[in-house]
């Protein structure tokens, strides 16, 4: 079988939910091969297992983490060139600058914000806010593709990888842009935006700043991460890290709450994949009504607070 190499998102020796995601789609394309870069291997090993790589190249050098995006490139047209079929990396900042910069270093092409690929590597995008589904395929080289998180679904196939230690001669330009510094930002107690299991976003009916503390009141009863549309953040009611949408962050967690979303295209782009929705809106027509599995018509003020309530009273 053909091997599709998967590069292994990491921080902090935690591996970050898309590159499961991308194991379990390099698995429906051929032979699974993850890529991990820099110290730390050990610890992911058992749950980098279970998404089943045939085979695991482990780059432990911590010099190739100390300079900015180019050491991995290396490393991978390295690996690329003994007949790779294709290369998947996430599509975050960090994963296209890599993309792109491989696929000129592999003289091929690169695909971005990839949401599927076929088992004859073409892949889809979503476009328009997901009401257009484009094919595209690169036709010279090794290709590139960066796949959207929450994207595809996981699927697990544990299994005893090979692991394969590996090595790369780093060159002069490869070292040209070195970190000096490395800043952990503070996480609350609350879930990541991308990799959580419940979502609770609000939007322009929220009103302002100062009333997210009603969303933020029942995401933290249910254990969830806070969302907020494209609205929201633009009147600088909520912090744009934290915008779900076709500009923002893609997520598909297995319930999401919207409260005073109306539901523009926008922002559904980025969360109708979720397995469960739930819409709060005082608008019976709003557009989100069309998507969700259970729809609320009343003010977000007086039902998120008793929803809030009530889940407090069954813990």
């Amino acid at each position: 079988m053909a091997e599709i190499l998967v590069l292994i998102d990491h921080a902090e020796g935690e591996v970050k939910k898309v590159s499961f995601e991308l194991l379990t789609l390099a698995r429906s394309l051929g032979e699974a091969s993850a890529v991990w870069v820099g110290p730390g291997y050990e610890a992911a090993a058992d749950k980098i297992a279970e998404y089943g790589p045939a085979k695991v190249y482990v780059a432990a050098d911590a010099e190739l983490t100390q300079y900015v995006a180019a050491p991995t490139v290396e490393l991978l047209q390295q690996l690329a060139g003994n007949g790779a079929a294709a290369v998947l990396v996430a599509a975050t900042g960090e994963g296209k600058e890599i993309a792109g910069r491989l696929a000129v270093r592999l003289d091929s092409g690169v695909l971005t914000d990839v949401v599927g690929v076929t088992p004859d590597l073409v892949a889809e995008h979503s476009v328009f806010g997901g009401s257009i589904i484009s094919h595209a395929k690169v036709v010279k080289g090794t290709p590139v593709i960066a796949v959207r998180p929450n994207a595809i679904a996981l699927e697990a196939a544990p299994g005893a990888p090979a692991v394969e230690q590996v090595s790369v001669a780093l060159s002069d330009a490869a070292k040209g842009a070195k970190i000096t510094d490395r800043v952990v930002q503070e996480k609350g107690e609350r879930p990541d935006l991308t990799e959580a299991s419940v979502v609770v976003s609000g939007g322009r009916g929220v009103g302002g700043a100062e009333n997210f503390k009603v969303i933020e009141g029942l995401a933290d009863t249910l254990g969830a991460a806070v969302g907020a549309s494209r609205a929201a953040t633009d009147a600088g009611w909520y912090p744009h890290q934290f915008q779900v949408g076709q500009t923002g962050k893609t997520v598909s967690p297995q319930l999401y709450v919207a409260a005073g979303i109306s539901g523009a295209i926008q922002h559904r782009a980025g969360m109708q994949t979720s397995k469960t929705i739930v819409a709060i809106n005082k608008d019976p027509e709003a557009p989100i009504f069309e998507l969700v599995d259970f729809g609320v018509v009343g003010d977000l003020f007086q039902i998120v607070p008793q929803l809030t309530e009530e889940i407090t009273k069954r813990k």
